[in-house]
Formats: structure tokens, C-alpha cells, sequence
């Protein structure tokens, strides 16, 4: 009886379990992955995801502040929280309900304006917006980057707005572009444009046939929209993980070096040094060019030397014309 009587101390009733498996921790980033629907800042990093989120909200809340104002927050949950203290919870099954949808009521007042969620890949953030446009935000960064050459970020590599998000599956692809892409190129709306394409933690897609397939829809939109590799107006960019397809339209992706925040604070002479190899060559057929220039100069003059001393060696002397 008193082997029996510890086992019987360890016993739990089944409420206790249930309630235990409630409180667990929850997986990093459970309930808050990218999915489609989404809309964001798709940020590249350097090893760093961490820091790198830390830099993003920074970046962001700085320059969002300046476009949007302030971030509000409401003072729903302080409410809530102020009325069910007055209430009787006796009833611990009511008060377990009252506490979840306390939390729930909390969570919708509280979504923040930037809000990092798990991405599916690594070295890659995402952070979700609400209430702003992601291409905006994103250029008017860039823009100011650009013009002031003063570098805001040590492990952000490059910032992508996403507007839009679907599945990953060339018919839901298809479908949703369809309209996504009219506000930029349906008629009477045009313009040149490229399509740039990422695929991370993903295999089922053909690179070649998502720019082939949505090239065809943005002609289909209106004829006059043409392909420029060079310096077109609009980049379309597509960034896939895994079963989510990140789609955005942006302008002045060559200028801000492929919306890259390290390489658009850079100046000329810092590319220039960066890259000797293709300011050597220039100077290098510059050279050549110029001595070849010299050279065939210098033949012609040798070539008119010789001509002209054959013309007078050709010629009869005085004293030999007068001989008869």
C-alpha cells in the first residue's frame, strides 16, 4: 500500500494536460509565415537575419513616420482589460473564454504597420505592411539613398517592395496577374519593361516559362508594351519561396543598382575603383586607338616623303638639259 500510495500523488486529472498543451511554447515564427494575400518588404541579409530585421524596422519606421505620420495604436485592449476586472470569473471555463478572445480582440487592434513574419528561406526577411504601398516607401528610400550617398545599413543587402502575393503555381500565377499588372500596363497605360526572376526552396517552377508566360500577359494587356534589357521603366520582379509567389512592379531598377541599399550609396569614382577592369579597357582602346591613329599619321607623312624625293631625283639637271 505504500508503493501505491506515490503513484497515486502523480496523478493528473485530464484538464491539466489539456490546459498544459495550451500554455506550450510555440514554434519560432508559428502563425506568422508568409503566405499569399501578403503584402510587404522583401529584405535580402548577410548571414545576419536577426540584426538585419533590427535595421529594417529602424530603416522603415523612420521613413514611414516621415511619408505616413506617426504609427497610432489603440487603447482597445486597455479597455477590455478594465471591464473584465469588474466582472465575477468565478466560472474558470468562462474566463478561459473571455481570456481568449481578449487576445484575439487585442491581436487585430495591434497589427503593427511593419510586422517581420517568417519568410521560408534563408538570409531573407519579410516584413509585412499594413496600411501603407510597399513600392512607394521602398523608392522613396532608395531615392533618398541615392541622392544623399549616406549609408543607413551595415547587413541589409537589397529591399524589395512586394505588392502582391499569390501561390506558386503557374495557373493561380496566370490568373492573379491578370489584373495585377493593369494598373501599369493596361491600355491606355504602357510602358518598356523586364522580368527578373528568384526562386528560393522551390523546383517545380520553369524560370523560362514564368517570363515567358507573364511577358505574354503584359502584351496582352496592350501591344505597345515592348521588352528593354537595357534601361527599361518598369522592372517586374518575381520572387518565389517555396508555394508563395511575391510579385511588385518598380521603377528605377538599374538606377538604384538592382534596389540594392549597399551598392546606391556608392559613387562613381567608388565603382570606378571597384571595377578597374572596364575603366582599364576603356583607356586601354583609347590608347591604342590613339596610336594607331598616330601611326598611320606618321606612314603617310613617310609615304609623301618618299614620293616627293623620287619626283626630284626624276627630275633632269640644268647642266645636262643644256648638252647637246
Amino acid at each position: 500500500m505504500a508503493a501505491a500510495e506515490p503513484a497515486a500523488r502523480k496523478r493528473r486529472p485530464k484538464g491539466h494536460f489539456a490546459a498544459g498543451a495550451g500554455r506550450a511554447k510555440r514554434p519560432r515564427g508559428a502563425g506568422r509565415q508568409l503566405e499569399a494575400g501578403m503584402r510587404g518588404i522583401l529584405i535580402t541579409c548577410n548571414m545576419n537575419e536577426r540584426k538585419c530585421v533590427g535595421e529594417a524596422y529602424s530603416l522603415l519606421g523612420e521613413y514611414g513616420d516621415l511619408l505616413y505620420g506617426p504609427e497610432q495604436f489603440s487603447d482597445h485592449e486597455e479597455r477590455l482589460s478594465a471591464s473584465d476586472r469588474e466582472e465575477d470569473e468565478d466560472d474558470v471555463e468562462a474566463a478561459l473564454k473571455k481570456e481568449v478572445g481578449q487576445i484575439r480582440a487585442s491581436t487585430e487592434q495591434k497589427l503593427r504597420r511593419f510586422q517581420s513574419v517568417e519568410s521560408g528561406a534563408n538570409n531573407v526577411v519579410f516584413i509585412r505592411t499594413q496600411g501603407i504601398e510597399p513600392e512607394n516607401l521602398v523608392h522613396h528610400i532608395l531615392k533618398d539613398m541615392h541622392t544623399t550617398k549616406k549609408k543607413k545599413t551595415r547587413v541589409i543587402l537589397r529591399m524589395l517592395p512586394i505588392s502582391g502575393t499569390c501561390k506558386a503555381f503557374m495557373e493561380d500565377m496566370k490568373k492573379y496577374t491578370e489584373t495585377f499588372f493593369e494598373p501599369w500596363f493596361k491600355a491606355p497605360n504602357k510602358g518598356t519593361f523586364q522580368i527578373v526572376y528568384k526562386a528560393r526552396n522551390n523546383s517545380h517552377m520553369s524560370r523560362e516559362e514564368v517570363i515567358k508566360e507573364l511577358a505574354g500577359i503584359v502584351g496582352s494587356l496592350n501591344p505597345e508594351n515592348k521588352v528593354d534589357l537595357n534601361n527599361p521603366q518598369y522592372t517586374i520582379v518575381v520572387e518565389i519561396i517555396k508555394t508563395v509567389c511575391c510579385l511588385s512592379v518598380v521603377r528605377d531598377y538599374v538606377l538604384f543598382r538592382k534596389y540594392n541599399l549597399q551598392e546606391v550609396v556608392k559613387s562613381n569614382k567608388e565603382d570606378a575603383q571597384q571595377n578597374p577592369s572596364s575603366v582599364t579597357e576603356e583607356q586601354n582602346s583609347e590608347v591604342a586607338k590613339a596610336e594607331t591613329e598616330e601611326q598611320e599619321k606618321s606612314s603617310k607623312e613617310i609615304k609623301e616623303e618618299n614620293k616627293n624625293q623620287s619626283e626630284i631625283g626624276s627630275e633632269p639637271k640644268g647642266n645636262d638639259a643644256l648638252i647637246v
